[in-house]
């Protein structure tokens, strides 16, 4: 259930209503917009009469949202969720945001160069994987805390964010130095363990899409790190599992509107798991933006065809510019603009 209360609603007035919800037996969130507040009433509660709160003072209006997902249900936050990372780098407004840089942190060289050629072709984020959940036990793991203190480094270097995987609830406290946000992985989307101790953060999350997810479980997913109260939660459409075997995965770039219209939450895009080929990279990713994608994972590497892992699908240095420069003027013609 969610409740609208009225633009100038007085703080006994909201509190008075928060009371009665939780009498009722509910979990109350509050989001305060820029005009009015909404409560978020949610959890297991014996059956109530809604037109009990629409009575109360400073309340406009209680909708029963039927929906499994509450908080992350676009009812909640009419207005959309903007999710700030620091730096002037805020995703889910007018600008698109791009995170970029390769799949792993494979040496300082590597990822400075990296950072160095994505900052100067306009992406905002630098992304790199430290710790890698690969399907083969023998394939390259990642560098472990030496890759997130190199990465810190060249994104510091080149005034860039972090975006980097975290795997299990161990990591999280050793990351938060290294990373202004965490990235879930496809394989790890359903780990609630996980999504439980990123809840207790305020630090921002990527939520990737299980690769046989649908869109409903990706938002139950968010909705176990929003129960938590963290809100700063960004969901990425990175391709999901189907009968086709041309591409690495079938890129539901359907999904992006259809999340938009049901969820607050902003939402990234990553072709290059989608696709897993170079050269569907940047294709996808203009669809992607057309789509209104609020931001993009893009991977890229100085010398992707001896990159320890995914180089198949990673984009030179000069590709990753010639893409800004075409999203550039795409943005613009659907009235948003590039970070």
């Amino acid at each position: 259930m969610v409740i609208v209360m009225h633009e100038g609603a007085t703080d006994a007035q909201i509190q008075n209503v928060i009371d009665r919800l939780v009498a009722a037996g509910f979990n109350v969130h509050r989001s305060t917009g820029e005009s009015h507040t909404v409560l978020g009433a949610v959890g297991v509660h014996r059956d109530f009469d809604h037109r009990d709160f629409e009575l109360l003072d400073g309340v406009r209006e209680v909708m029963r949202i039927t929906q499994p997902f509450k908080l992350a249900s676009r009812q909640f936050r009419p207005e959309g969720t903007v999710v700030d990372l620091g730096r002037g780098v805020r995703i889910g407004g007018n600008d698109v945001v791009v995170a970029a840089g390769p799949c792993s942190v494979e040496s300082r060289e590597q990822i400075h160069a990296v950072a160095e050629s994505v900052a100067k072709a306009g992406a905002k984020i630098l992304r790199a994987g430290a710790f890698k959940p690969r399907t083969s036990p023998y394939a390259f793991q990642g560098l472990g805390e030496k890759g997130l203190q190199l990465m810190r480094e060249a994104a510091d270097k080149f005034g860039l964010c972090t975006v980097s995987e975290v795997m299990d609830p161990s990591q999280i406290r050793m990351m938060l130095g290294y990373v202004d946000m965490f990235q879930v992985g496809a394989r790890n989307m359903q780990n609630y363990h996980l999504l439980r101790a990123l809840g207790e953060l305020q630090k921002p999350v990527l939520l990737k899409r299980g690769m046989s997810a649908t869109m409903e479980e990706l938002l139950l997913s968010a909705e176990y790190i929003l129960a938590g109260g963290n809100y700063n939660v960004v969901l990425c459409e990175r391709g999901i599992r189907t009968f086709e075997t041309y591409t690495r995965n079938t890129f539901d770039i359907a999904a992006i509107p259809v999340i938009k219209k049901l969820s607050h939450l902003p939402m990234m895009a990553d072709p290059s798991h989608g696709t897993g080929r170079r050269d569907k990279v940047a294709p996808m990713a203009r669809a992607a933006v057309a789509a209104g994608a609020d931001g993009l994972l893009i991977e890229v590497h100085n010398d992707p065809d001896h990159a320890l892992s995914d180089g198949a699908q990673s984009l030179f240095p000069e590709q990753f510019a010639q893409l800004m420069g075409e999203l550039r003027i795409i943005a613009p013609a659907i009235g948003r603009r590039m970070a």
